[in-house]
């Protein structure tokens, strides 16, 4: 079988199993009718459209979160390799956390952290 022979069988593949799993999900697929109540919000009826705007703060909350979420997922591997590598992961790791806690500070500085 040619390089090109493989690829089409593999696409015709992929396209059978696609075609299985849409048969699959059509035929055992609940009745189609529209909705009788809107789905559980906390008993209150939806106040905006799920497509509304944020206030741009939260943009800025987010960027945090997702700095500390970095930090989180290179220090789990880090505290695995920390005797093997030495001295030299340390002082890594303390660089990279000085770069977080000066964008924290910027943060702070600019107002991010003021919930009111």
């Amino acid at each position: 079988m040619t390089g090109f022979t493989a690829v089409l069988a593999l696409f015709v593949l992929v396209l059978l199993v696609c075609g299985a799993l849409y048969a699959v999900s059509w035929l055992a697929g609940a009745a189609r009718s529209p909705l009788e109540a809107p789905p559980f919000t906390g008993g209150l009826p939806p106040a905006e459209h799920a497509f509304s705007r944020f206030h741009v703060r939260w943009y800025t909350i987010t960027m945090l979160f997702l700095a500390f979420d970095m930090e989180m997922i290179f220090m789990y591997p880090w505290t695995r390799v920390i005797t093997a590598v030495g001295a030299g992961s340390v002082i890594e790791m303390f660089t990279f956390l000085a770069l977080l806690l000066a964008g924290v500070a910027y943060a702070w500085r600019e107002g991010a952290l003021r919930w009111a």
